[in-house]
């Protein structure tokens, strides 16, 4: 009998549309499993080029609707315009435990948040990558910068990434670029005064962000209109429809199949090797299965773990490959603290573009400045703007003089915000409900998380010093907070499948492969065994490629 496919992947976001492109790229066959629906590139961005005028509720969206079907949705990149590309909460329902529910964003649809993200991307260096050995919170990540630097250049040289090569940041190595966005005026001068007040050690840039500045492969160069999250018809900013996805299909290798949730993952116990996956078909209710070689799980950190325990079986009771019971724990996000101030001395200037890139003051605690009694540290990321005639509602006024007022540009305001990297714990997991189902008979999955008191005291030591920072610039704070963001809220959410060198202690070894099951590869936001203080999709995208050429030679070798 021959199998369907050499490989199925599971999940077409960020890491998916990757492991797509790679293995079809070298000459397998491979199905693309994604649950949610077909978004074609640009036939199928329906609001991108709506002005406000022509939706319901003028890109504000209708707060009923959204705090009915949207109530974890709803934040960064969430509006009238992008509801579509988040997922209705009420027909995907979870649970949550913790001090704080968790905040589980989701994109259900071709493509996955690859059309929503950020889309800023940094690498990792060893201060990362040894931080568990060296203070004993997590598994050794069983890989060193040295393993993936020139996956990272591979990745960065495709999906095409704008950055200052000038920029020369302990902790932070540099990578691939286009030409950078520029700095604003305040924030050139807040760089100025940061480096000068402590001696080069805290340094602030612009952000490495995947959108071209120059034409690439059939993309053209970002129109800096920042609408992203609607989908971007000009392929300017990385999304698996602009990249990684059109390089698969020319292959002539690939299927792709929408609306299609994975049940579970099929396991043989006398050949120890995955045989493919079930499927649900998530419009008509229909079963099928699929066979393959191997499978990639890429399903996003939370959803791959999920597959996994719903793939328990006689061999693996607790959840597929989970022999050291570690799967669906030790899960992470980035802690998030907010500060705000009012600049002064920049009335004389502003700027022309909408530009995405945010500037970050890249993490310096026990990088180049030690600090006693506090594990990792944070980076900041933020950017500076004029207000515009939104500034209205906040405060007092009335007809004829308040809209001549609002005619104006309003203060200069700068917003940062810290990402506290959070230390992996066992107690910090994913798990199967109990009790609760889905709308397809599936349990549902539960998250418990809190923040350790190491996060808490990063969090105050961040406030404090972005006070420090105001206060250097004789800028006015409006709001500085410790407080920790809602958990999820970062959307950086990782762990539940970890790397790591011992069997015993991680589900992966340092090609995102099962210890277990030779044939089982997990290489999205689930593999991390670290969070890290930067983005983290630049390293699923680099961790993917790097698996999938070793998936692509153990197969030729007839390992798997």
């Amino acid at each position: 009998m021959r199998d369907d496919f050499d490989v199925i992947v599971v999940g077409s976001g960020i890491s998916g549309g990757w492991a797509a492109k790679e293995l079809t790229e070298k000459g397998l066959k491979v199905a693309l499993i994604e649950r949610g629906k077909m978004i074609e590139h640009q036939a199928d961005y329906h609001n991108e080029m709506k002005a406000p005028w022509e939706m319901p509720f003028r890109g504000m969206g209708d707060q009923k609707l959204f705090n009915a079907d949207y109530p974890q949705q709803q934040g960064l990149f969430f509006n009238e315009w992008t509801q579509d590309h988040w997922v209705n909460d009420r027909q995907n329902p979870y649970e949550s435990s913790g001090p704080v529910p968790f905040q589980w964003r989701r994109g259900y649809q071709l493509g996955g948040r690859s059309l929503t993200w950020g889309r800023h991307v940094f690498r990792r260096d060893d201060h990362d990558f040894e931080a568990n050995l060296k203070d004993g919170n997590g598994s050794d990540w069983p890989i060193r910068y040295r393993d993936i630097e020139r996956w990272y250049a591979y990745v960065e040289s495709f999906i095409g990434v704008s950055g200052d090569a000038n920029d020369k940041v302990e902790g932070l190595p540099n990578g691939v670029f286009q030409a950078p966005f520029g700095l604003t005026a305040p924030e050139l001068a807040l760089k100025q005064r940061l480096a000068e007040h402590y001696d080069g050690r805290r340094q602030l840039i612009i952000g490495r962000i995947a959108h071209l500045r120059e034409a690439k492969e059939g993309r053209a160069p970002c129109q800096a209109r920042l609408i992203c999250s609607r989908g971007c018809s000009y392929g300017a900013y990385f999304s698996t429809q602009s990249s990684t996805l059109p390089a698969a299909r020319a292959t002539g290798n690939l299927t792709l199949l929408t609306d299609q949730i994975v049940e579970r993952v099929d396991y043989d116990a006398t050949s120890k090797r995955v045989t493919g996956v079930s499927l649900l078909n998530a419009v008509d209710g229909s079963r099928k299965k699929i066979t393959a070689r191997a499978v990639f799980l890429n399903a996003s950190a939370f959803n791959s773990v999920g597959i996994l325990l719903r793939s328990a079986c006689d061999s693996f009771p607790n959840g597929l490959g989970n022999s050291s019971g570690v799967l669906g724990k030790y899960i992470m996000d980035h802690g998030s603290t907010t500060f705000v101030a009012r600049i002064k001395g920049f009335d004389d200037r502003t700027y022309a573009i909408n530009r995405p890139a945010a500037f970050i003051i890249p993490r310096y605690l026990n990088v180049t400045e030690k600090q006693a009694g506090l594990l990792r540290g944070y980076a900041f990321q933020g950017g500076v703007s004029r207000r515009g005639y939104t500034r209205g509602a906040d405060g007092p006024g009335l007809g004829i003089a308040l809209k001549k007022d609002l005619k104006g540009v309003g203060d200069w305001v700068i917003f940062m915000g810290g990402f506290i990297e959070t230390l992996p714990r066992e107690s910090n997991a994913v798990t199967l409900s109990r009790s609760a189902k889905d709308a397809y008979g599936m349990a549902q999955l539960h998250i418990n998380f809190e923040f350790s008191d190491n996060e808490h005291r990063l969090a105050e030591h961040a406030t404090n010093e972005a006070r420090q920072f105001a206060g250097l610039m004789g800028w006015d704070v409006l709001f500085a907070s410790p407080e920790l963001g809602r958990p999820g809220s970062s959307i950086h959410e990782m762990g539940g499948a970890r790397m790591g060198r011992d069997p015993r202690t991680s589900f992966l070894n340092g090609f995102n492969q099962s210890h277990d099951i030779p044939n089982l590869f997990v290489t999205d936001g689930a593999a991390m065994a670290s969070s890290g203080s930067v983005n983290p999709s630049l390293t699923y995208m680099a961790l993917t490629a790097r698996a999938a050429d070793y998936a692509v030679k153990q197969m030729k070798a007839g390992a798997i």
